[in-house]
């Protein structure tokens, strides 16, 4: 076997620990998903200049009038 073909071997030990640190970052993405999403839209908001949406929530229970 030629030697530069040698250098692209990644053979099992090697590559178990860099798909373990993947799946590890992708797991606490996962865990805190809805902040991710909620900090990424406050900056296209605020790029854009435009208002963010009202929530579900507060449309469905409103706040009783006196």
């Amino acid at each position: 076997m030629q030697l530069p073909v040698l250098a692209f071997y990644a053979g099992p030990d090697q590559v178990m620990g860099v798909t373990s640190g993947i799946a590890g970052a992708i797991g606490v993405l996962l865990m805190f998903w809805n902040k991710v999403v909620g900090v990424f839209m406050k900056i296209v908001h605020k790029v854009r200049g435009t208002t963010p949406a009202p929530t579900t929530a507060a449309k469905e229970n409103p706040t009783p009038q006196a």
